[in-house]
């Protein structure tokens, strides 16, 4: 590895902001002590301009470099955790009950604060680099709040990158896919309205249980008879709530999942099949159905020739062989996509020696990848922005 030099000096430093941020995880738009101590650190590191508050409990740090060029390279980390109680049994696990960094986004604030440390202390690069730390990625819009609040109008940017950790036993290895990378998201609520009853009398009421675990099986029929078969959508019901008494037919049930998706033309075929369903279950059983469907991730698309330069740049820090372009997207999504709509720019995955999944109670990310990104990081803005 070519860690770069201050970088690598600060190393435990980083591993002791990392330490810190997981023992205090946060969920999206309440990053109040995360971006208390970001705002810190930059202000410590000499970043020239600060600013807190964007998108609710967003932080911007601008850092001018040797030469006041025009063109403003943007980096981007996320700061929020998840509703996930930790069972790693970490020396520094969470200390807030019920609330983990189960998706290293504690790791990806760390590594962009060692960028910034860097790229202020050195300076070696012509024009501005945007330092932006964003709040509730977890499917909360923090993306599109930072957008709203006026993002790129304030601190506009020619390019954007992003990063995010794998957990894959692979240390170092850097990778993008080009073009269509993470697939779009949407989430779903819906409420089954029937007549409740006695148990022992259901002709007596409308079971809004049965119409609903009926619902869900039939919205598989949209994958399997109305996605053409070479394009790709899941459409999972991962919540079905109904009913308090063993002897009591509920008069309400609630289902609630998500659709990912590649084509926003497959999107919307998903979700008339879906509104049909609900309208004509509702008029076969006499029942009330709503359906509230949202867009919560864009399609994440990288830009080919960003993405090479993107690799380049972090084949000097990683070698070479530990560079790779993927070849299919995920269909995991990542709302850095909201921002890749508005300015070009690409997304890579570092890997590191965890093993354990994203989203787990068990997940860890291994510190030894903090010097790893921010130095990839940090070198891209110097890449791009050449003295």
């Amino acid at each position: 590895m070519n860690i770069l030099p201050l970088i690598d000096q600060s190393t435990d430093e980083l591993t002791a902001i990392f330490r810190d941020l997981h023992a205090h995880p946060e969920i999206g738009f309440t990053e109040v002590r995360t971006s208390r101590i970001v705002a810190e650190k930059l202000h410590e590191y000499g970043v020239d301009e600060v600013y807190t508050g964007l998108g609710k409990t967003g932080v911007v740090g601008l850092i001018h470099g040797k030469q006041k060029g025009n063109r403003r390279v943007g980096l981007r980390a996320d700061m929020d955790a998840l509703p996930i109680h930790e069972i790693t049994g970490l020396e520094y696990a969470s200390k807030n009950d019920g609330v983990m960094h189960a998706c290293g986004h504690d790791g990806h604030t760390t590594m962009l604060l060692g960028a910034a440390k860097h790229l202020a202390a050195t300076r070696e690069f012509d024009g501005t680099a945007v330092i932006v730390f964003q709040p509730a990625e977890e499917g909360l819009g923090g993306a599109r709040q930072m957008i709203a609040d006026g993002l790129f109008e304030q601190f506009p940017c020619d390019e954007i990158y992003g990063m995010h950790n794998t957990p894959n036993g692979q240390p170092g290895k850097v990778g993008i896919c080009k073009g269509v990378a993470m697939a779009g998201a949407a989430f779903f609520d819906i409420t089954v309205t029937g007549k409740g009853s006695h148990a022992a009398r259901p002709s007596d009421g409308r079971d809004a249980l049965i119409i609903a675990a009926s619902l869900a099986t039939e919205f598989q029929t949209i994958l399997s008879r109305n996605v053409p078969p070479l394009d790709t959508c899941v459409l999972s019901v991962t919540q079905l709530h109904a009913g308090a008494a063993y002897n009591v037919v509920p008069e309400v049930a609630t289902l609630a999942g998500t659709i990912r998706y590649f084509k926003d033309e497959i999107y919307a075929l998903a979700a008339d099949r879906m509104r049909a369903l609900c309208d004509g279950f509702a008029l076969a059983h006499d029942v009330k159905i709503t359906l509230e469907l949202r867009n919560v991730f864009d399609v994440l698309i990288n830009d080919n020739d960003l993405s090479d330069a993107y690799l380049e740049a972090a084949a000097e820090i990683v070698g070479p062989e530990n560079i790779f372009s993927k070849d299919e997207p995920a269909t995991g999504s990542e709302d850095f996509a909201d921002m890749l709509k508005v300015v070009p720019g690409a997304y890579c995955v570092v890997g590191h020696a965890g093993k354990v999944s994203l989203h787990n109670p068990s997940f860890t990310l291994d510190p030894a990848i903090l010097p790893v990104g921010a130095s990839i990081m940090a070198r891209m803005v110097e890449k791009r922005l050449p003295l």
